[in-house]
């Protein structure tokens, strides 16, 4: 049974099953979903816990297996908890999750915990996934978006007592505060949490956010590249010098814009020749975020000008690794400036 992140809470208020999986690569909302289980648990007798965390092709399964068959000798009811950094369980551990899973049925006296990381589509059409899911509640959990930031942050304070003005105002603030954290939301959660031992409940003036809030932001060349195709100037702006400043490889960055535009290339191709644009999407498996970027930009770019863009592309490739080029900064960043600011205000035509 897959049950959405927020309905966790209520949920658990209704019964506690025996069986849980947590999937995604933010940790702060994994080890929140996860500190509200074993919470649970524990309000229902659940105190002992054992953890194994599955490293390496050798590791023992029958070890995980045994100890949901044994019982200490102080308590009568157990949490197993099994981390899987990788995501992949190997052959023997995706028979043992099979096994586990359909032991959990009406178990209770062991509470399984399964913890992963985000899982691509593929994964969750495997056996061992199905038979977590089917046998127990699977929970996804995915990064907050950066437009659901301030609206996360708000939430936030409002659960320790505390808001931003109303208006334009605290939209600047809650702003101000997601620009600062962006990418990083554990701490995004220190931060506020900050704000409630530096200021009472009730409202909190920009001026006293930004005294207190530290520039905490990650940034990551993929997000940047949703940035520029989302036509977001200032943040592409924004998101380029902190990559520069975190010393980002400039090479990474260069494919992570340029594998775009030959996406956008492809597809301006297809749909020139006929292709509608929803069937040139899946043929160039774009998806997801990606998918209604680029549905939005497509219109707006002809065949033309994702040429020259190409061959801005090429120009860049070479600039990133030590060439020269006439009219283009010699500075690689400069030039990933210039490259993405052009892609970024055209696809930020209305």
């Amino acid at each position: 049974m897959q049950i959405a992140a927020p309905q966790l809470t209520a949920q658990l208020q209704r019964g506690l099953r025996s069986l849980y999986t947590l999937h995604g690569d933010e940790p702060l909302l994994v080890q929140e979903a996860a500190d509200a289980i074993r919470a649970a648990a524990r309000e229902q007798g659940y105190t002992e816990r054992t953890v194994h965390t599955v490293a390496g092709a050798h590791f023992d399964w029958g070890e995980v297996l045994a100890s949901g068959g044994s019982m200490s000798l102080f308590a009568d009811k157990q949490i197993i908890e099994i981390r899987i950094p990788s995501g992949k369980p190997g052959k023997d551990g995706s028979q043992a999750l099979q096994q586990i899973a359909q032991a959990a049925q009406d178990n209770d006296s062991t509470l399984t915990l399964v913890l992963l990381p985000r899982l691509d589509m593929a994964t969750q059409k495997g056996a061992w996934f199905a038979a977590l899911e089917n046998f127990g509640a699977t929970i996804k959990l995915d990064p907050v978006d950066r437009k659901a930031l301030p609206q996360w942050i708000a939430q936030r304070l409002q659960q320790q007592g505390q808001r931003v003005a109303s208006g334009e105002e605290g939209q600047r603030t809650l702003q101000f505060f997601a620009d600062r954290v962006e990418g990083n939301l554990l701490a995004a959660h220190q931060e506020i949490q900050k704000l409630a031992l530096l200021h009472p409940a009730g409202e909190l003036s920009f001026e006293q956010v930004e005294s207190a809030v530290l520039n905490v932001a990650r940034y990551d060349a993929f997000k940047l590249a949703e940035a520029v195709l989302g036509g977001q100037v200032q943040r592409v702006q924004r998101m380029l010098d902190g990559l520069q400043a975190e010393g980002e490889a400039p090479v990474l960055v260069h494919w992570a814009l340029s594998e775009d535009i030959r996406t956008l290339h492809r597809i301006r191709t297809a749909m020139d020749a006929g292709r509608p644009l929803p069937m040139a999407l899946r043929e160039n498996r774009v998806w997801g975020v990606k998918e209604k970027l680029m549905e939005r930009a497509l219109p707006l770019l002809s065949l033309a000008t994702l040429s020259r863009w190409l061959d801005d592309a090429h120009t860049v490739d070479g600039i990133v690794k030590g060439l020269k080029a006439p009219s283009w900064p010699a500075d690689p960043w400069q030039a990933l400036q210039q490259m993405a600011m052009k892609v970024s205000q055209a696809c930020s035509v209305r």
